[in-house]
């Protein structure tokens, strides 16, 4: 999960930002005490700590490597065949048509859904992968960072078109290994380049989102950013499109709602992708509309491969990092978004339907009609979720909100306006299953100055990021996620214990959590946490890659190092099977952060380490060597 440079400053929020807060309520934890205590304790009664095991060696290093009594397979790879017919991987002679067949590039969140559609089996599913983006210099010879989008072909063009978006692949165990299931009627590839996408909610067909080839404002071709995700209960995926900036040029417009609109979005037409040279509708001078066409969350129904995903406009319009729901005890269902760049906003939509259980159609626009909500902390504790309606407070007409779409278009400057508080990147908020609180995973903030904390909160800057914890009302499954009051709780800090870190006693003081980026938890109530430090492995001696820490007992918040990625990757989308003998990550951009990482001379070859193949981002499943549960 890349972070936006755009986007660096961008807020002109001056709200308090949240490691002010964090630092005045730590200094006052004590006083917290009563039911957050009991909490916690009749939490740690349940719980088992995790065996006392050997953390990896902390690298980084050029492959992968696993704690002593677990194993890694690499199941499918960047090129690898999706679709029927799909060329075999020839990275001299890559083209648009062939990678539209075959599996895309930066694979990140990862969804596993059991086979038959309802069950709850784990040794037959299929995976829904995202591809985030496209890093020309990995994936051609003879480009550098700074120079690919400029000397990028046409051709480049259209697997760069192609390579991003999301698959959808067949996978089955069976004698301890995973295989991809070939020509599966359910593979698909959802790409930039030609999936038609349906627009839905308040924002649909607004004047906003019309262009040239879309008039109507409902429907728009592709999905592109595509970082963390969620599944409903009612078997789809939600995949959230995060960076959309990346892939606009030209020159934005310098007056009117869309200049102010763009700049809030960091849409500066200096582009990071090839695509706009060559598509007109990436063209900022000519579809000055376009942007508002992303930073969405779109809804795929993996189980059927004809149906049309759908972007979800109630949810908001942002630079969205995960859509984790959550099914409240009156049935309304709740989505947590984060807003992943530097001193930008943690999002909740709470639905005005009910979940129904036993009709999958009722579901299918549940939501569509609801409420979006941004979060402001508290140094007393408490965290209260402001309603972004359009009419209410500050969002009128005076300040440029003329609707509800107007408000969801621009929701970051309507959070701005209502006061919420600026966070340091939220990259992934998920419910513990066990004890029914949200885990909200905030990466690093290397932007926030010493004057931005006070002397409870040494760490300005932020380099190592920190886990909060939402305690709604009720416990487990009886946990209200739609409340618009409740207490929160510092979790985790990262870095090592002499930069203030969460302690980590009689193990390995050389690994220690860096960047946390996504989290899952298994049935035991760990959290499996994938790290993301980008390009500073090297200088912390560290490398990305995954942790287990118990999230009640002795061992709360105390890390385990199982699996290390290779060189210049960082970890995405863990993911579970419902049996809890399998979790599926995602290794992102292999051999790519490192000074200098071209695809001559990446950091690592990884996963074929052969002179003639790229490394190529791939997803990789997790096993214990007994064939164990993992939560065990």
């Amino acid at each position: 999960m890349t972070d936006d440079p755009d986007a660096f400053g961008s807020n002109p929020s001056t709200a308090p930002h949240f490691g002010d807060i964090a630092a005045r309520m730590l200094s006052r934890r004590a006083a917290l005490g009563g039911a957050l205590a009991a909490g916690v304790a009749a939490a740690a009664a349940r719980a088992p700590a995790q065996a006392a095991a050997p953390d990896v060696a902390p690298g980084p290093a050029p492959d992968h490597a696993l704690a002593p009594g677990y194993r890694a397979q690499v199941i499918i790879r960047w090129g690898d065949a999706v679709l029927p017919g799909a060329p075999g991987f020839d990275p001299a002679a890559q083209t648009g048509a062939a990678q539209a067949r075959q599996f895309g590039y930066n694979n990140d969140f990862l969804a596993f859904l059991p086979l038959p559609q309802g069950g709850g089996g784990s040794d037959h599913g299929l995976l829904w992968v995202n591809h985030e983006y496209s890093q020309l210099h990995m994936m051609f010879p003879g480009l550098t960072a700074r120079d690919a989008v400029e000397k990028a072909t046409a051709e480049m063009a259209a697997v760069e078109l192609a390579a991003v978006g999301g698959s959808i692949v067949e996978v089955r165990r069976a004698g301890g290994s995973w295989q991809v299931v070939a020509d599966s009627r359910y593979a698909r590839r959802v790409s930039l380049g030609d999936t038609a996408i349906r627009l839905a909610g308040p924002a649909a067909g607004d004047a906003r989102l019309r262009t040239s080839d879309d008039p109507t404002g409902a429907r728009v071709i592709g999905t592109l950013g595509n970082c963390a995700g969620g599944v409903t209960p009612w078997g789809t995926v939600l995949s959230a499109e995060e960076n959309f900036d990346a892939s606009f040029t030209g020159t934005p417009p310098e007056t009117g709602p869309e200049a102010r609109n763009h700049r809030r979005y960091g849409v500066s037409g200096r582009a990071r992708s090839s695509v706009g040279r060559f598509h007109p509708r990436f063209d900022l001078a000519r579809e000055p509309n376009e942007p508002n066409r992303f930073g969405w969350v779109v809804e795929i129904d993996p189980y059927d491969p004809d149906s049309m995903p759908v972007k979800r406009t109630a949810l908001g319009r942002f630079k969205h990092e995960g859509a984790t729901v959550w099914v409240n005890p009156n049935g309304t269902v709740t989505v947590y978004s984060g807003d992943d760049a530097r001193n930008e906003y943690l999002y909740k939509f709470v639905s005005a339907g009910r979940y129904d259980p036993a009709n999958r159609a009722a579901n299918r626009d549940l939501l569509d009609t609801g409420t979006l909500y941004a979060a402001r902390f508290a140094d007393d504790g408490t965290v209260r979720w402001l309603a972004l309606r359009h009419g209410v407070g500050p969002l009128t007409a005076a300040n440029g909100f003329h609707s509800q779409a107007d408000v969801l278009i621009e929701a970051r400057r309507a959070a701005d306006l209502l006061g919420a508080t600026p966070m340091d990147r939220p990259e992934d908020m998920e419910v513990n299953p066990v004890n029914g609180r949200c885990y909200v995973v905030l990466t690093n903030n290397d932007r926030r100055k010493a004057g931005e904390t006070d002397r409870a909160n040494p760490r300005a800057p932020n380099l190592y990021g920190h886990i909060i914890e939402l305690l709604p009302p009720g416990e487990g499954a009886a946990a209200d996620h739609s409340v618009s009051e409740h207490r929160w709780d510092m979790f985790l800090l990262g870095g090592p214990a002499s930069a203030g870190g969460t302690p980590r006693p009689g193990r390995n003081a050389d690994a220690w959590i860096a960047c946390p980026d996504n989290i899952a938890f298994d049935k035991a109530g760990r959290m499996w946490i994938a790290t993301d430090q980008g390009g500073q492995q090297a200088r912390f001696g560290v490398g990305d890659g995954l942790w287990v820490v118990d999230t009640a007992g002795p061992e709360r918040a105390v890390g385990r190092f199982l699996y290390r990625v290779p060189a210049g990757a960082e970890l995405c989308g863990p993911c579970f099977t419902p049996d809890n003998r399998t979790l599926f990550v995602a290794v992102q951009h292999p051999g790519a952060d490192a000074p200098g990482a071209t695809y001559d001379t990446p950091a690592s070859r990884w996963p074929d380490f052969r002179p003639d193949m790229p490394p190529r981002p791939a997803v990789v499943a997790i096993t214990r060597a007994d064939g164990a549960s993992l939560a065990d």
